[in-house]
């Protein structure tokens, strides 16, 4: 027979009943178990019973098991398998993804889905990286120089690269004030971890990205949001804006060219932006990704280029400008010409990049020729590609009974507005996307992916053939589903019209004559039906 030492600690349906309900009594109590360990058991069993191998009652393993069990419990006060996720985890909560997933999508059969909904402007393969990104890229590999772990903040001939790159002629700034990120959302991340604490505050825009509140909450941090304005052009409604701070506010994110609206503030208004930071002394972080993708007849200006004493953290990086989101190279610039981030702001940056050990290491040795020698003709073409599709679904949408699209300034979005009160078969922008997917396969963000109900946003970089496919589809559906009410004035002529604009299956889709990227003809599965409906946006972006 086995001594008892050769017994191995056993779960809780081994120990004996009455021990269970005396643990849940007395936890339920605020008394402890190991406190009554004597008292019950001499009670029950006699003052011998937790030694004597020779007590029939309870068991030799059971009494064994349970001295264990309740030894273990006095030691680290566990009695049982219970693993928590961190508060972290717990708190954070991606409202894209949510929404998405929650959607009943089911495309028509009959019509190839096409997903104006992705934020990856690769995916459709029509927009294409700079072939000397490309080339930087292979000779850093085949250098074999970058094999290793870099500096967490990044090799210091790659920082120097992005400080040239983003100086300004009122704004100049050396490697010191850079730090590589992988990924614009880590950039990001890094900022209001440095600047946030749990019970502060920090100001974001609405209709806005959606990775500010994900990261924010996830912090602790209490997200208040300030207004853009459709009106006047999605320029932020800077008395709410002012209104929102307090002593608790650690930071206003201000992202500019503007996802998702398409909008790029002028001068004029990012100074009043900077004159209320200045007045109530809250840093910015400003999230310019779609840094210079703005269109012709509209100009970029960086926050810190501008900022005399606004101290500015600058999220920026590859992802957009260049067409490369995979390949995870985004920047931190510190604009702080009095320096206030001094004392523990550049410190705090420094020790959170150490947290994942730098970014990718070949696109750091890539990226002073990457930075230096695409040539403008590259942005040019990109930037041909998107306003085209802008101006295109502009056309055709503003002649849509319902609709409101919002025409862009630059980066790849359209905000479109939906008059819901001339649908109203659908309660929210969600049921309205949902059936128009089922009815015409054209998935569009709905609006409250933003916080910003009754409007959808739709992607610029899809194929010109497919945007004009699936405006047309939109507006098929739109013209099915528009309502007038008697008392309201309106020419059933135009309403007569628009009805005959209905299209017989002559496209290029229906009549299944389908277009590659490189523009030939396919008479095979489409290209949208292998694309997704959504990318992974919701981390980043």
């Amino acid at each position: 027979m086995p001594h008892s030492h050769e017994y191995s600690p056993v779960d809780e349906h081994l120990l004996p009943p009455y021990e269970l309900a005396v643990g849940d009594h007395l936890q339920n109590s605020g008394r402890s178990l190991v406190d009554n360990l004597n008292t019950e058991d001499c009670h029950r069993y006699g003052s011998r019973a937790l030694k004597s191998p020779r007590s029939s009652i309870p068991s030799l393993r059971q009494s064994y098991s349970r001295s264990r069990y309740l030894r273990a419990r006095m030691k680290n006060g566990r009695g049982g398998w219970c693993v928590r996720a961190s508060a972290l985890a717990r708190n954070t909560f991606n409202p894209i993804r949510a929404i998405v997933e929650n959607l009943r999508l089911a495309p028509h059969p009959d019509k190839p889905m096409i997903a104006l909904s992705i934020g990856d402007p690769t995916i459709f393969g029509n927009l294409k990286p700079p072939q000397e990104a490309v080339e930087a890229v292979c000779a850093s590999v085949q250098s074999m120089n970058y094999n290793g772990y870099a500096p967490s903040v990044g090799y210091q001939e790659a920082r120097e690269a992005v400080a040239k790159y983003c100086s300004t002629s009122t704004a100049v700034v050396d490697a010191k004030d850079i730090i590589l990120c992988s990924g614009c959302s880590h950039a990001i991340d890094l900022c209001i971890s440095v600047l946030g604490n749990p019970g502060k505050n920090i100001l974001v825009p609405r209709p806005g990205f959606s990775i500010y509140r994900t990261l924010a909450e996830g912090l602790g941090l209490k997200v208040k949001s300030y207004d853009l304005l459709p009106e006047q052009g999605w320029e932020a409604d800077l008395e709410q804006m002012e209104s929102q701070l307090d002593a608790d506010t650690v930071a206003i994110i201000v992202n500019n060219p503007s996802n998702p609206c398409g909008s790029v503030f002028s001068k004029e208004h990012l100074l009043k932006i900077l004159d209320i930071a200045r007045r109530n002394y809250v840093p910015i972080i400003a999230d310019e990704i779609y840094d210079h993708f703005v269109f012709p007849g509209h100009e970029f200006y960086s926050l810190g280029s501008l900022s005399e004493d606004v101290p500015i953290l600058t999220c920026g990086g590859l992802t957009k400008r260049f067409l490369v989101p995979g390949w995870r190279m985004g920047w931190i610039v510190i604009h702080d010409r009095n320096g206030v981030f001094d004392q523990e702001i550049r410190k705090g940056l420094n020790c959170l990049s150490q947290r994942i050990i730098g970014s990718n290491t070949l696109v750091q040795g890539a990226l002073p020729s990457i930075l230096s020698n695409t040539p403008t003709e590259f942005f040019k073409e990109t930037l041909s590609a998107v306003q085209g599709n802008a101006e295109l679904a502009y056309d055709i949408l503003d002649q849509v009974p319902g609709l409101t699209p919002i025409m862009p300034e630059g980066a790849m979005y359209m905000m479109v507005g939906i008059d819901m009160e001339k649908f109203p078969e659908f309660k929210t922008d969600l049921e309205f996307v949902e059936q128009m997917v089922t009815e015409e396969s054209v998935f569009c963000l709905p609006g409250k992916c933003f916080d910003y109900p009754n409007y959808v946003r739709i992607v610029l970089t899809v194929p010109e053939a497919q945007m004009r496919e699936a405006c047309e589809r939109i507006e098929d559906f739109c013209c099915r589903h528009f309502q007038v009410f008697g008392d309201e004035e309106m020419d059933m002529n135009t309403i007569e019209e628009e009805e005959k604009k209905i299209r017989e299956p002559t496209s290029l889709f229906d009549e299944k004559i389908l277009l590659t990227p490189d523009g030939n003809r396919n008479g095979e599965e489409s290209l949208t039906n292998k694309v997704p409906i959504m990318s992974d946006e919701g981390r980043r972006p």
